[in-house]
């Protein structure tokens, strides 16, 4: 086999599927790339049998071919090249690469020993605006639980056409706290429940800022099958395995009715709650926050045995009753940090009921804090 491309071209090809190349106890392999050269493309492919992603790079083919060669060795010795044209070539069981005055040999493993990765099943389809999905993801992954004891919540829950909304729903809660994001799909109805590791998501965002970077296509192509994911956006295509079980009915911990709601500046409150995080006891994280409608404004206080103690108050549009809450000021700013816009809205029944977070004028995305109790 043999090819010839752009430094850039190879060096960003690699970037795509490098990460998914990992350290497997029983198929050592599973650290290299497969390079796949056709007789007018070449593939990359990675996988460490849970997700899989290709790539194609675009090259001038001269031998067709296959092979395998660690993913990190390739790719930092790659990115140390000049921005000149790459010639690679199989001799034997060794990589040859050429470029500018410098000549490397790189040692792999035969193509017939690389894991067959299995295509898509391009069961239920579906186009959505990359940078919309791209931001959605982001705002609900980070709430997903980081332990496995319970699979279905180490996951995105993803609903397509539900009876919640007539598009993409997705959520994810690690049963402190949950983040909820709708929005449109442009392409396909099929009504479709599934559960996305949260690593395959966190893959997908990766991978689409990279992309982003070229700016060539603006859709993203998704297809959901009873057991698998697949993604093409630009010159990639990401597959993944989903989690199998029923994700919990989580629409029911939403309060439909509220007693007070606060409107306030994000950035104020950040910083207040930051001040305030100093003060409170490592582990749990509390700060109480006092909702007062008649002065208009959200207090907020916090007590430490070890630092002291601190309280603030920030000028906020309070309407209805007095409310107070104490709450972990990590989960509060994690979902600030995920609400686009200057001023979000705070919902409150009661002490000891779940609170609520929102973009003002926006139903599109929330994020629910449960309390912590006294």
């Amino acid at each position: 086999m043999k090819f010839i491309c752009t430094k850039e071209n190879l060096s960003y090809a690699l970037d795509v599927v490098s990460s998914v190349a990992s350290k497997h106890t029983n198929l050592p392999i599973l650290m290299n790339i497969l390079l796949k050269v056709g007789d007018s493309k070449v593939e990359l492919v990675a996988t460490n049998l849970e997700v899989a992603v290709r790539v194609n790079l675009r090259a001038k083919v001269e031998n067709e071919g296959s092979f395998t060669v660690p993913a990190k060795t390739l790719t930092d010795f790659v990115h140390l090249l000049p921005e000149e044209q790459v010639e690679v070539e199989l001799e034997e069981n060794e990589l040859t690469i050429k470029c500018g005055n410098s000549s490397t040999k790189i040692k792999g493993v035969p193509a017939d020993e690389y894991p067959e990765v299995p295509g898509v099943e391009e069961e239920h389809a579906y186009v959505i605006e990359a940078d919309v999905f791209k931001q959605a993801l982001a705002q609900v992954v980070f709430a997903a639980s980081k332990n496995e004891i319970r699979p279905e919540l180490s996951g995105i829950y993803f609903g397509l056409f539900t009876e919640r909304h007539g598009g993409l729903v997705m959520a994810a809660t690690d049963s402190y706290r949950l983040a909820e994001k709708k929005l449109s799909v442009e392409q396909g109805k099929d009504e479709m429940r599934c559960i996305v590791p949260a690593r395959t998501v966190y893959e997908i965002i990766r991978l689409l800022s990279l992309a982003r970077s070229k700016q060539t296509e603006t859709k993203v192509r998704l297809w959901l099958s009873e057991n698998q994911i697949a993604i093409r956006f630009d010159d990639f295509e990401i597959t993944s395995r989903l989690i199998e079980g029923k994700y919990p009915d989580y629409a029911q911990i939403i309060p439909s009715e509220l007693k007070t709601t606060a409107l306030f500046p994000i950035s104020v409150m950040v910083n207040k709650i930051k001040a305030a995080s100093l003060f409170t006891t490592t582990g749990v994280n509390a700060v109480v926050f006092d909702l007062n409608a008649n002065q208009h404004t959200i207090g907020v206080s916090s007590t430490s045995t070890q630092t002291g103690e601190h309280s603030s108050e920030i000028e906020a549009d309070v309407k209805g009753q007095e409310n107070s809450i104490l709450l972990n000021h990590r989960y509060v700013l994690d979902g600030l940090q995920n609400i686009v816009g200057e001023e979000a809205e705070f919902k409150v029944n009661s002490g000891e009921a779940p609170c609520l977070f929102q973009a003002k004028g926006d139903s599109s995305y929330l994020y629910i804090v449960m309390p912590i109790r006294q």
